[in-house]
């Protein structure tokens, strides 16, 4: 059975198998304790599921109603326009339908991050120039610097997910409108807000108002992480009408399904117990840090999502444990070895409640440290093609459309390999100025005509020619820093006596 089950990693090139496939791969119908999907526990209710199956067979049984009808709905839960307003068979889609329509030769991202935001722009032909997020700092994303690179690059869209995945960092509101509006005059700005649901960081995180305003950003939402119903494939995007009426011009019909029409309309009655389900998460979230931060040599790191983004001790093969956990102890877990930017020495681990964080911490003490509490289990021999991440691990962050690396740009000199330090406390954040002013940006720099004029980020000034690598060649495992950073308090907690609006609130 664990050779069943822990081949289908190695089968898998960008994610992690299905759940479904996982049950099928066990053979007596249960699956495992899931901490890879990141789903909310909580809901819908018991109550909401009782409901649900007894309408099944009318659910599926009968079409939809049109796409229209379903948004409208959503719209006026929401209180947003309709006009402003477009809904994917769930936010792959809508990701596929910003590349095609909207992403016309380049697109920014920071990695690691969703795997969707590098691979499906490589597809269609686009240069993707991705900056590097450094483990020295906490994975934390700098604006001003992304913004010199998106600037160094000449690239025309640009995306930031927030909080980010698989990390959980986050960006405060008055900076994410700061940094739209330095980009005004780029082709498009994306901001995905796909687990902001789960931030408790701000009282109100979203720029979905400020998005509607703007003619060249889109704000993309998830609906099946926060509602806890992955397999129903349904999110949203907000954007200024002429913006998502294009988006919206393009799809089908009938792309949503009958159970995503049933549940949107029954969310309305549910809206306390949906804002209580949040915060339940928010608690998990603080108790499965401080126990996961208690276990010797394993860093976790500050998160906004329903997730934590640990490092493993050092000796640690992220695909052992992800195996072992499976087959010995029925705990799925996400390695992240095949994410750019990332490595196999980085697991991402869903918030779950306290009685499966028990479960998962007992598991890994066996797995790290056996008998000897603190004896990390080895890496992989030299050569192994063991990892579902192999040739992921050392993917080059490219800013080509997939295709293998130039050899002239393998001069660059590799850094050595960074060594551990213990984790250090980090300052507090910056108090949010009343009435904060446009980011300054650097002016675009002038292509030099030789490549002895460097930017600060290794690579000579101006767009950056097709399948040269992002920061002078360095592989995703390179991307690591050397210190950790202590799990960072909740601040705040929504209403939980009335339906969140569109802003999170």
């Amino acid at each position: 059975m664990a050779e069943n089950v822990t081949s289908l990693f190695r089968s898998t090139a960008a994610h992690s198998p299905s759940m479904a496939a996982l049950t099928r791969a066990v053979g007596d119908g249960a699956g495992p304790i899931d901490f890879c999907i990141p789903v909310n526990p909580y809901f819908p209710t018991p109550g909401m599921w009782d409901e649900m199956s007894g309408r099944l067979r009318d659910i599926i049984t009968y079409y939809p109603s049109s796409a229209d009808t379903i948004t409208a709905e959503l719209c006026n839960l929401l209180q947003l326009p309709p006009q402003a307003v477009a809904m994917g068979n769930g936010s792959t889609e809508l990701i596929t339908w910003i590349d095609h329509l909207l992403v016309r030769e380049s697109l920014a991202i920071p990695v690691p991050t969703f795997g969707r935001w590098t691979d499906q722009p490589m597809e269609t032909g686009k240069r993707v120039d991705m900056f590097p997020l450094q483990e020295s700092s906490g994975f934390a994303l700098d604006l001003a610097q992304y913004a010199e690179f998106i600037r160094a690059r000449g690239t025309r869209a640009a995306v930031i997910c927030n909080p980010n995945n698989p990390d959980g960092g986050f960006l405060h509101k008055h900076a994410v409108v700061q940094f739209m509006d330095a980009m005004a005059d780029l082709d498009l700005v994306v901001i995905d807000e796909s687990f902001l649901e789960f931030a408790d960081a701000e009282a109100e995180p979203s720029v979905v108002q400020e998005a509607m305003l703007r003619p060249n950003v889109i704000v993309l939402r998830s609906l099946g992480k926060n509602f806890g119903l992955h397999g129903i494939r349904f999110g949203y995007m907000v954007a200024n009408p002429a913006l998502a009426g294009r988006v919206r011009s393009m799809l089908p019909k009938w792309n949503l399904n009958a159970f995503a029409e049933y549940v949107v309309f029954m969310l309305k009655e549910h809206g306390a117990e949906y804002a209580q389900s949040l915060q339940q998460v928010y608690r998990d979230r603080l108790d499965m840090s401080s126990q996961l931060s208690a276990l010797p040599g394993l860093t976790v790191y500050p998160s906004q999502g329903n997730f934590l983004f640990v490092r493993l001790p050092v000796g640690a093969e992220g695909t052992v444990v992800r195996d072992r956990l499976l087959s010995e102890h029925r705990i799925l877990v996400r390695e992240c070895g095949n994410k750019i930017g990332s490595s196999s020495r980085f697991l991402r681990l869903v918030v779950r409640p306290q009685t499966d964080v028990r479960r998962l911490v007992s598991a890994l003490e066996q797995v790290l440290y056996g008998t000897r509490r603190g004896a990390a289990v080895p890496e992989l021999a030299t050569g192994t093609s063991y990892s579902s991440g192999t040739a992921a691990v050392d993917r080059l962050m490219s800013n080509g459309v997939g295709m293998p690396l130039a050899a002239q740009a393998m001069a660059a000199p590799m850094p050595a390999a960074p060594q551990p330090v213990a984790p250090q406390p980090q300052p507090m954040p910056m108090p949010m100025p009343a009435a904060p002013q446009p980011m300054p940006m650097p002016t675009p720099m002038p292509v030099a005509p030789a490549a002895a004029v460097q930017s600060p980020y290794g690579v000579p000034d101006g767009p950056t020619p097709p399948g040269v690598p992002a920061r002078g060649g360095l592989t995703a495992a390179q991307v690591r820093g050397t210190n950790g950073l202590t799990p960072a308090p909740a601040q705040g907690w929504p209403n939980s006596g009335a339906w969140p609006n569109a802003a999170g609130a």
